[in-house]
């Protein structure tokens, strides 16, 4: 079974048992948690298509660990004005595995 989740503004495409990348998610290592906005859910037999969300629908995972995603940096200028600074972020990510599509 495949289905389309919106968690932290994105949108995932996820099976059962995989492993994917969220922005930070509050609970702790081992609990599991429940997405809501599913906007899609379908297999071979059946699809059904939210507008925006499946009503009824939901998508449980469990927590597997939370740690901060890769470095990514960023300049401002402002041109004759001899202004310039470099600036990084690292976002904090939780990987969650996926256990059921409902």
């Amino acid at each position: 079974m495949l289905a389309i989740i919106k968690t932290g503004g994105k949108q995932y495409k996820i099976q059962e048992g995989d492993k994917i990348k969220v922005e930070k998610l509050e609970g702790e290592e081992g609990s599991v948690i429940t997405f809501d906005e599913v906007l899609f859910v379908g297999d071979e037999k059946d699809v059904k298509v939210g507008a925006p969300v499946v009503p009824g629908a939901k998508v449980e995972a469990k927590i597997i660990k939370t740690e901060k995603g890769d470095k990514v940096t960023g300049m401002k200028f402002k041109a004759k004005k001899r202004y310039k600074v470099k600036f990084g972020h690292r976002q904090t990510m939780t990987e969650v595995e996926i256990l059921s599509i409902k």
